[in-house]
């Protein structure tokens, strides 16, 4: 179990079946994850793994994100896109980001992406939505600018804000006009789209690569990435590439009314566009276009990895706007992924740092959608009886969902005659305490607390994160080191570290995987973050609940590390007015309130802040005011049924204005929207003597002035 990284523990869960704590941990490791191979993907165009095994990553990170909305990272795979530009190229920052799409996997994920739409515009549920549908073209995203008419630069996504130049390389591909035909278009127009290369093209590139001795490709995404991004554009004028176009950035005007009326547009301007589309005017038109496309991918000439659904009219696009990376008014309706199966040779237990015990298939191993697979996650104790697994079974593996594979079913009819059912241990067998589970929790926890070095070490990783200290040079394997070596104990230490290390007999230069450069690198990363905002210091200390958002959430309110303390040793009366305000932030309910206030009551966590404010200068949390809004820094309530807008674009619109939304009416509370059946939040602002506006009137008093 020991050599085991425990930072897998929250992989062999379900996203439905992780707290709050497991799910900001695992967040924390898909980000990485996820990092890395975005990396390997768009900057060196060598994935190590599948497709379908990058949209597990992607679909996990998304599950757990849509249950826990306040854990939602800065550094979220659903933030950022792609991956930072490689060097070689200079950088070109997009005008409008170059965003990717959310991903959908199950026919009732379509159901669920138009109904979303619905609710999010306040619409009936009976309300048609026509969208576009066509094929997801499995290549490398570009960016093409024109202005009067001529193609001026040419940019990869990059990570969604800044990309690659590649104009030179760009004029080499078909499909890539120098100049627009026809007239009508826009003065300045960003033409985006997918660069690939056919089938048969790969293969006679392979022939001639091999034939040559040069590189052979692995699949002709790979190809048409690594031919588009060639330091010497002659020998991507060599590659057999094609531009297909799909969409559209930075325009000076209107491409039409709708995505069918911009892509006759796009046709006449002398662009390729992505074939065959269809306009699908309900979910059983876009469904059948799915299982159509699907039929006959393998006969099309170039890969494709599924198929993208859009709104059709372009102002309720508008409308709809974005979500983190993705537009709330696009999907990408992806095939299903590979299954095989496999021995499971052992189940074993894992322990993280609330102290959960997880249950882990270990595999023989098997290659599941081009990647070797040894194990795969049992959820927990549950799972293993509902689905009735045992040591011994032969088992269906699938990688899709879920960052390491999951068991999907057993085969019965292969099951050894002396299996018996496994049981989940009643000790932790990290530290031999009792293992409890509580009532309403699916999983079984520690209870050696701070005795329990699984526990403590994964506290203290958590503390040094990327989305907390994000100390370069101390990560998990360093962490356990200098937890090993009684060094760091509590993140305090962590600031001590130099100062010791001063006065030791052993300094850390002459320990074995040391050197002087690298312990120095050590110790100025760590002087560099005794300078922390308030939200990562937050999110650093592990609260249970409170991940990247919340801790934001909470920065923004208190302002200040004292404020903050201050507030939640009132708010310990539950009668208090500092409660309420607790409550009031819209996000924060009762159960994560209790949480909160729990850990900054609890004796060794507030001897572990004293200890940090010793060592650290905490910046307080400035909001940045928008200037021309009459909302900035106010706090809005919404009740009632609107009927302009939904409930989710009202909040969406207040916020992006500098408002704070609020989940219930209270005393500080600014204005209160009441709809149709507004009900007590209604009535208890008339008895506080709170603004109250119709619809009507906030969105008058919202309009731009002027």
């Amino acid at each position: 179990m020991g050599e085991k990284s425990e930072t897998e523990n929250w992989a062999a869960l379900g996203p439905d079946e992780l707290t709050e704590p497991q799910a900001a941990e695992e967040l924390a490791r898909l980000a990485a994850q996820i990092l890395h191979h975005d990396q390997l993907y768009h900057q060196q165009d060598a994935p190590e793994i599948s497709d379908a095994d990058y949209d597990g990553l992607k679909r996990r990170n998304d599950a757990i994100e849509a249950r826990f909305p306040d854990l939602v990272r800065e550094d979220s795979p659903s933030v950022r896109v792609g991956a930072e530009p490689a060097a070689g190229f200079s950088k070109v920052r997009h005008a409008v980001p170059m965003l990717s799409l959310g991903n959908a996997f199950a026919d009732e994920d379509i159901t669920e992406f138009l109904a979303r739409i619905r609710r999010f515009l306040g619409l009936a549920e009976d309300t048609q939505i026509a969208v576009l549908a066509e094929p997801k073209i499995d290549g490398l995203s570009c960016a093409l600018r024109y202005e009067n008419g001529k193609l001026v630069q040419a940019a990869t996504r990059g990570d969604g804000t800044t990309g690659e130049d590649i104009t030179a390389n760009v004029q080499t591909v078909a499909g890539v006009p120098r100049a627009l035909s026809g007239s009508g278009w826009p003065q300045t127009l960003e033409i985006r789209g997918e660069v690939f290369m056919r089938r048969d093209d790969f293969r006679q590139l392979n022939e001639r690569q091999e034939a040559r001795g040069g590189k052979v490709f692995a699949n002709p995404r790979n190809a048409a990435a690594g031919s588009l991004r060639q330091l010497d554009a002659s020998i991507t004028a060599s590659r057999p590439l094609t531009f297909y176009a799909y969409a559209w950035g930075e325009v000076s005007e209107p491409l039409g009314a709708t995505m069918i009326e911009a892509r006759e547009n796009m046709t006449a301007w002398g662009f390729t566009i992505n074939e065959p589309g269809r306009l699908c005017e309900s979910v059983e038109e876009v469904l059948a276009f799915y299982r159509e496309i699907g039929a006959a991918r393998a006969e099309m000439p170039h890969d494709i990895d599924g198929v993208v659904y859009k709104v059709d009219r372009l102002d309720l696009q508008q409308r709809l706007g974005f979500v983190s990376r993705a537009p709330r008014w696009a999907v990408a309706h992806k095939f299903p992924a590979e299954q095989a199966q496999t021995l499971l040779r052992e189940i074993t237990i894992q322990v993280g740092r609330t102290g959960a015990l997880t249950p882990v298939a270990n595999l023989e191993p098997i290659t599941v959608g081009g990647v070797v697979v040894s194990r795969a996650t049992l959820h927990n104790e549950d799972e293993i009886a509902r689905k009735d697994i045992r040591e011994g079974d032969r088992v269906i593996i699938q990688r899709a969902g879920d960052v390491i594979p999951q068991v999907v079913s057993v085969l019965l009819e292969h099951r050894p005659k002396d299996s018996k059912p496994f049981q989940v241990p009643e000790h932790c067998p990290e530290c031999g305490s009792v293992a409890i589970r509580e009532t309403g929790e699916a999983v079984r926890r520690c209870t050696g607390g701070l005795i329990c070095p699984a526990q403590s070490v994964e506290r203290l990783k958590h503390f040094v994160s990327r989305n907390a200290f994000d100390i370069e040079g101390l990560g998990d394997k360093q962490v356990k080191f200098f937890f090993e070596k009684e060094q760091i104990r509590k993140p305090g230490d962590i600031f001590r570290l130099a100062a010791n290390d001063a006065d030791s007999l052993t300094p850390l230069r002459n320990q074995p995987g040391w050197g002087k450069q690298s312990a120095e690198n050590l110790f100025a990363a760590i002087e560099a973050r005794r300078q922390i905002s308030l939200d990562r210091l937050i999110y650093a200390l592990g609260i249970r609940q409170i991940g990247q958002t919340t801790a934001r959430l909470l920065a923004k309110t208190y302002g200040s590390l004292e404020k903050l303390r201050a507030a939640m040793d009132l708010a310990n009366d539950r009668e208090s007015d500092a409660f309420e305000d607790l409550i009031n932030i819209d996000g924060i309910g009762p159960a994560m309130a209790d949480d909160l206030l729990g850990f900054f009551a609890e004796q060794h966590n507030r001897e572990v802040l004293d200890d940090l404010a010793s060592e650290l200068t905490v910046e307080d949390f400035v909001v940045e005011e928008a200037s021309d809004s009459p909302i900035t820094g106010k706090t809005v309530v919404f009740t009632g049924k609107l009927e302009t807008l939904g409930r989710s674009e009202a909040k969406a619109k207040a916020e992006s204005l500098g408002a704070k939304v609020a989940g219930s009416v209270s005393k500080k509370t600014d204005f209160v929207v009441v709809g149709a059946d507004a009900g007590s939040k209604a009535r208890k602002a008339e008895e506080l003597g709170l603004t109250v506006l119709s619809e009507l009137e906030w969105l008058e008093f919202i309009a731009p002035r002027g």
